[in-house]
């Protein structure tokens, strides 16, 4: 199944590709300021085209077992965010997890809610998915507005729950129903 989409104004998301490495490792240089507070502390060789090169080999990876389905968002700017359905589940569960970026010279254009919106159509017709769930920092207002939009409740919270920044950092949890 093909799981691009065009959202709009020329942006489309697509699985990440290999040739996607030297545009995602000058995104993740050009936002690295602004993912900081959001994200897990990376190493150098993270923000590098080699490093990229190997995380699209395990993303592909990924992909190829049904363990997770990485997207770019893509347009005449280059690598503008990533939205990742990970830890897919099948069995009786059936669920994926949600994260998501994007950069913060297009935030405010609702590209991230289209693009999600995207995502949890991809879940369910061409994943065969029943539930996403995603975590926000419990002071990501907009990323919780994100969710909202795209009909996720929350459902508590989770402290402690991942290593941000270099803190263990509580988070409140939503989930959709597909």
């Amino acid at each position: 199944m093909d799981f691009s989409c065009e959202l709009a104004g020329g942006i489309v998301l697509r699985p990440v590709q290999m040739g996607d490495a030297g545009a995602l490792a000058l995104a993740f240089q050009a936002n690295r300021s602004h993912l900081a507070p959001w994200e897990p502390v990376r190493a150098e060789e993270f923000y590098t085209v080699e490093g990229q090169r190997e995380l699209i080999r395990r993303r592909q990876a990924d992909l190829d077992s049904g363990a997770a389905l990485s997207m770019v968002l893509s347009g005449d700017e280059g690598i503008l965010g990533l939205l990742t359905l990970s830890s897919i589940v099948r069995g009786s569960f059936q669920n994926a997890h949600v994260g998501y970026w994007i950069s913060p010279a297009v935030q405010g254009r609702g590209l991230m809610t289209a693009a999600l919106a995207a995502a949890v159509d991809i879940a369910k017709d061409g994943l065969g998915l029943h539930r996403l769930e995603a975590g926000t920092l419990v002071h990501n207002v907009a990323s919780q507005r994100v969710l909202e939009k795209n009909g996720f409740e929350a459902y508590g919270t989770a402290r402690a729950y991942l290593r941000i920044a270099g803190q263990w950092q509580d988070h409140r949890m939503y989930q959709r129903i597909l």
